[in-house]
């Protein structure tokens, strides 16, 4: 059954309760976009995105207010938007592929109320350690201390995929599960080895470490990285070019995968349609912010995207003609 958009903000506050913020005031529509850590690249286009809905989304007959909340990234996002507890979020494509169809870390759970807003930009794997750890391959963290992120987050699996391509396993590293931010402080202290980081380039966090230390990305090609993509297809090759950040003088051969902004079955149609109006007409505005903004297109917003697109997303697709 389709929800009024009144009923779907009345079931909608008591969810948006931990958020501190009702779903619905005189006049007014709140929209939430879960994004990720404030080290990350989700933050900050979060921030502006949700003052781009908020100054220039429209509605007939009310405001629409959008906030960005911080988050856990990939999974928890999708989660969030499984139990219905957001109207939107960041989530990288393999993870909601991953979700909508119940594997990997979904394992037996699929969230196929799902859909997608549209594709963002291409999230690139950067593994970052100090110049002088001695680290510069993959193999070489055999024996090293590594933040991987939560257990069953997309970055957690996503070194177990790594540690597998290249004949290793979780018992040849000593994980560390901090946030990018954190790790980028362990790594400052002499505490952590290295961080496995997908994100946006450049990522925050590490233009901070790169500020006060000398860092090495350590590159992922050859063999090892093939044999991952053939399980793992939504991993393109990518290259963090000379310059990202103080100390990387020469491209660095790795991976990506792309961002994907996503909701739920249940928010009204033309809510969606207000929002992605929002984002492909306010690129510019984006880019702004952050590189990654500029990597924002309409011409790319159905790139990597395998659930199902929001109708009102269709919508706004098929008025400038955009199809897969």
């Amino acid at each position: 059954m389709t929800l009024s958009r009144r009923q779907f903000l009345g079931t909608s506050t008591a969810a948006l309760a931990a958020l501190s913020t009702p779903a619905f005031a005189a006049g007014r529509t709140f929209f939430g976009i879960a994004t990720g850590g404030t080290g990350g690249t989700y933050y900050p286009l979060g921030g502006m995105l949700a003052q781009l809905i908020s100054n220039t989304a429209e509605l007939p007959d009310t405001k629409l207010s959008a906030t960005a909340e911080t988050g856990n990234a990939s999974v928890a996002n999708a989660q969030l938007l499984g139990r219905g507890e957001i109207e939107s979020a960041f989530a990288a494509a393999d993870i909601l592929d991953a979700a909508y169809k119940g594997v990997n870390q979904f394992d037996g759970n699929a969230l196929t109320n799902l859909r997608a807003i549209g594709a963002l930009y291409p999230e690139t794997v950067q593994l970052v350690v100090r110049a002088d750890s001695g680290i510069e391959s993959f193999e070489d963290l055999k024996g090293k201390s590594i933040s991987s992120g939560s257990p069953g987050s997309g970055q957690w699996q996503l070194l177990g995929d790594l540690l597998a391509a290249h004949g290793m396993s979780r018992e040849d590293v000593s994980e560390d599960y901090s946030s990018f931010a954190q790790s980028v402080d362990k790594i400052k202290d002499g505490n952590l080895d290295a961080s496995l980081i997908t994100a946006g380039l450049p990522t925050s966090s590490v233009t901070d470490l790169a500020n006060g230390h000398d860092i090495r990305i350590v590159p992922l090609n050859g063999p090892a990285i093939a044999k991952l993509q053939e399980a793992q297809p939504y991993y393109a090759n990518a290259v963090i070019a000379a310059g990202s950040y103080k100390g990387v003088d020469t491209d660095v051969e790795t991976l990506a995968v792309r961002a994907i902004w996503a909701t739920h079955a249940e928010v009204p149609d033309d809510i969606i349609y207000a929002v992605t109006k929002a984002l492909y007409e306010n690129t510019e505005t984006l880019g702004k912010v952050h590189p990654m903004g500029k990597r924002i297109s309409l011409d790319t917003a159905l790139e990597s995207v395998s659930i199902p697109v929001h109708p009102g997303a269709e919508k706004y697709y098929a008025e400038k003609g955009v199809s897969k």
